[in-house]
């Protein structure tokens, strides 16, 4: 792939973002250190940049969130050169006030899943910043969007789920009594393994249930849920292309680059 023609920002997604490009997309696929990605990858332009596509579960939904390969999956984007990631996800709400149809762009996440490979250094002594674990420069631009077919709202934290079974009412008390405002299944580690590899990453949430213990009720059940993102699949997705048009630059910000001055076990692709 010549310098030219390689994508600088990349959306992990479902699998109907694969017709958001302005241009017809090519697929590539690409091998890992890893293991193979979720899919091919779709490279195609939008509003005038190259942007490479990932469905994070595969393209029929084969990878459940706690089977996903992560690690293949963020590596083969860095691979291909992107360098800045917008990854729009489905959540729960905490909060009574975040309905279905909200947009929620977080800036904190907590991290409750168990088992899952999430890093990249078994070694070498390296210990990755991730205070904040979304890049400031993708939050506001995502938060700053001026749409009017959704409500998007900025700063949550979003508490991350082994899944695939949803929470129990104590379950999601406890964690709107925390202080916590979204639930979901694959923010963790796919944002700490995009800033281990110099990544620039920020979720762009859809708020498609209230949680269980939020509202009375036969609790959350996966059909109302991808019901509810399939209806606000066509703005979000025009949310999105909105936000990569507005981000200025192509590269990693520098709060995101943080391993200057030290040593890794390996290089970055």
């Amino acid at each position: 792939m010549s310098s030219d023609s390689r994508p600088s920002f990349g959306v992990i997604g479902g699998t109907g973002f694969y017709d958001f490009f302005d241009t017809e997309a090519s697929t590539i696929d690409v091998e890992t250190p890893y293991g193979a990605p979720s899919a091919a990858i779709a490279v195609g332009d939008v509003a005038g940049k190259r942007v490479a596509f990932l469905p994070r579960h595969g393209k029929q939904h084969e990878f459940a969130p706690h089977t996903t390969p992560y690690q293949a999956n963020l590596w083969a984007l860095r691979a291909l050169g992107v360098r800045r990631i917008f990854a729009p996800c489905a959540v729960g709400s905490l909060r009574s006030d975040w309905g279905p149809g909200t947009v929620v762009v977080p800036n904190q996440l907590v991290d409750r899943t168990s088992g899952r490979a999430q890093t990249y250094f078994d070694g070498g002594g390296v210990h990755t910043p991730f205070a904040d674990p979304y890049c400031a420069q993708l939050r506001d631009a995502a938060a700053d969007a001026d749409f009017e077919a959704l409500r998007v709202v900025r700063d949550a934290t979003m508490v991350v789920v082994q899944g695939p079974r949803f929470s129990t009412r104590a379950e999601s008390r406890w964690f709107a009594s925390q202080g916590w405002d979204l639930v979901n299944m694959t923010g963790h580690p796919e944002a700490v393994l995009a800033r281990e590899l110099e990544m620039c990453y920020a979720a762009v949430a859809l708020v498609t249930d209230l949680d269980a213990g939020v509202e009375e009720g036969d609790g959350v059940r996966a059909v109302d849920v991808f019901a509810e993102f399939e209806r606000n699949l066509v703005p979000f997705k025009q949310l999105i292309r909105q936000v990569v048009a507005a981000v200025e630059g192509n590269d990693t910000c520098v709060q995101c680059r943080v391993h200057s001055g030290v040593k890794l076990p390996f290089e970055l692709p």
